[in-house]
């Protein structure tokens, strides 16, 4: 039941395992929480792997599912004692989007659509930093160079030469087109976009304006796969103050067909590729005209 995974992938395995036996002993959450004399909600929350699971959570569980396999019992325990392992970003202290981080770090492949800004796990430094300062405006700068470490420590995926993450991102031109930090960073930026599009697990297709309403207009998702068939799939929608995992198959269904006619719309490979290196030509442009200087403010 164990493998080669991080902290929260092994949470949410654990926490379906619990659910699985709280099912076949015909109870409900609500049961399971006054016989234990908890809440309902940490019940949930252990189920749904957004917590973490003490051995002793365990231990009380098993018992109010009176689970006779030692084996099985031993078996989770040792899964709750590994999920409570540290990630790599909690060296980084509090980052507030861990549990998508572990999520990430563990996942096979990625399906992004992004209308606003361009995926994190392709910007480049000064683009990543443009974009934290923006959006944290009354954040300090340690805060936001912390954040951008995160960020670049994250791609490292990408580049990983043994098990590379599979990326497929559908970029809006608004993105492209958006000047975040100035002229210079974005040209930067959008030839750095080209050229990791270039790499065999990295697909990259721009969404031009003229090609009209979408499925996607709604906002960014992102579609995280796994390896192991036993972790189904996740959709995450990023938020201000909190963010949504999709996990029912429902969702999921909804989201992937919505990101198949996101791909039909928007342009392929090679012609993104061109598309987005006019825009970085323009930027670039823009950027001589100003006697290749920021613009002030």
């Amino acid at each position: 039941m164990t493998s080669n995974v991080g902290p929260t992938v092994r949470r949410r395995r654990l926490g379906q395992e619990l659910r699985r036996l709280r099912q076949e002993k015909g109870m409900t959450a609500e049961e399971v929480a006054e016989e234990l004399m908890v809440s309902q909600s940490k019940i949930s929350r252990l189920e749904n792997g957004r917590r973490s699971i003490s051995q002793r959570d365990v231990r009380d569980l098993c018992r109010t599912y009176k689970v006779e396999d030692k084996a099985l019992v031993d078996s989770l325990m040792q899964m709750a004692k590994e999920s409570r392992q540290q990630g790599w970003w909690n060296a980084f202290g509090d980052v507030p989007y861990s549990v998508y981080i572990g999520f990430e770090t563990d996942a096979a492949s990625l399906r992004v659509y992004e209308p606003q800004v361009l995926p994190g796990l392709l910007q480049t430094p000064e683009y990543a930093e443009a974009v934290i300062s923006g959006a944290l405006p009354e954040a300090p700068q340690d805060q936001i160079a912390q954040r951008v470490q995160v960020r670049l420590r994250r791609q490292e995926r990408i580049t990983d030469p043994l098990a590379p993450l599979r990326l497929w991102a559908v970029v809006d031109e608004a993105a492209m087109r958006r000047v975040v930090g100035d002229s210079k960073i974005m040209s930067d930026q959008l030839d750095y976009l080209v050229r990791m599009s270039h790499e065999p697990h990295v697909t990259v297709q721009a969404l031009p304006f003229d090609m009209g309403s979408h499925p996607g207009m709604s906002g960014q998702f992102t579609i995280l796969e796994f390896s192991d068939e036993s972790d189904t799939s996740v959709v995450y929608l990023e938020g201000v103050t909190s963010d949504l995992y999709l996990e029912k198959l429902s969702d999921v269904q909804s989201y992937s067909m919505m990101y198949e006619h996101l791909r039909a719309q928007a342009l392929n490979a090679d012609q993104s590729r061109q598309f987005i290196t006019e825009v970085a030509q323009e930027h670039a442009r823009r950027h001589r005209e100003r006697g290749g200087t920021t613009p002030a403010g």
